[in-house]
């Protein structure tokens, strides 16, 4: 990567302040991005963080961190959808299911990397990507993301899905950042394709830097 590469990249960052939450006054509709090709930098934790597979019990702590973020209405809520979803493959989701721990072993992220349906057929689908409103800023979400790909890659599973919303704008510049590209007429699972809106919607939030990045990374 040149010099002015990895200025341009530095300064695409967004920095996420520990404790914030996504404004969800920001108007909702599907963004589906897709990855085709891996170029995701290595996983790496910062110190003090590590990597863990899902164990029993961790659907309480993916809980509480989709509550605490507003993703659900309460731990319940999220505790319920997370067995809907994912215990009844508890071997698939040992093997998929990738959490942070701090070094008190408390659960602070994670990310799921799953599979959805497209046109009748199986494809690769990153999912809930969380970091706790108190560890966020510590580049746990840049390694969640990372290590999730880094299990696609190594299944040989491409390319992959994901399914996200404008209010998570500043996690849609890091996935673009991982290789993801807004989609303009694909779509997966049940979703339904409102690039448009979305553009629309993204082009009020960002800055214009921002939205020109975003724009870039937009297939036809």
């Amino acid at each position: 990567m040149s010099d002015l590469e990895k200025d341009r990249e530095m300064r695409m960052k967004t920095s996420v302040r520990r404790g914030e939450k996504p404004d969800r006054s920001i108007p909702f509709c599907n963004v589906i991005l897709r990855c085709d090709h891996y170029g995701t930098p290595a996983a790496r934790l910062p110190e003090g963080f590590r990597f863990a597979s899902y164990r029993p019990g961790m659907e309480r702590d993916w809980a509480r961190l989709e509550a605490e973020i507003g993703d659900f209405d309460s731990d319940a809520e999220a505790e319920a959808y997370f067995a809907e979803a994912y215990l009844s493959r508890p071997d698939e989701l040992a093997a998929r299911g990738v959490f942070v721990e701090n070094a008190a072993g408390e659960v602070v992220g994670s990310c799921i990397a799953w599979h959805d349906n497209r046109r009748g057929a199986p494809v690769a689908s990153l999912h809930w990507l969380v970091v706790g409103p108190k560890w966020q800023g510590r580049g746990l979400g840049r390694a969640l993301a990372a290590r999730t790909m880094e299990i696609f890659a190594q299944n040989g599973e491409t390319p992959v899905y994901l399914h996200t919303q404008p209010w998570s704008w500043k996690a849609i510049l890091l996935y673009m950042q991982l290789g993801f590209r807004l989609q303009r007429s694909d779509a997966f699972a049940a979703y339904e394709n409102q690039t448009g809106q979305a553009l629309r919607t993204l082009q009020a939030v960002l800055t214009p830097e921002q939205y020109a990045f975003v724009c870039a990374h937009c297939d036809d």
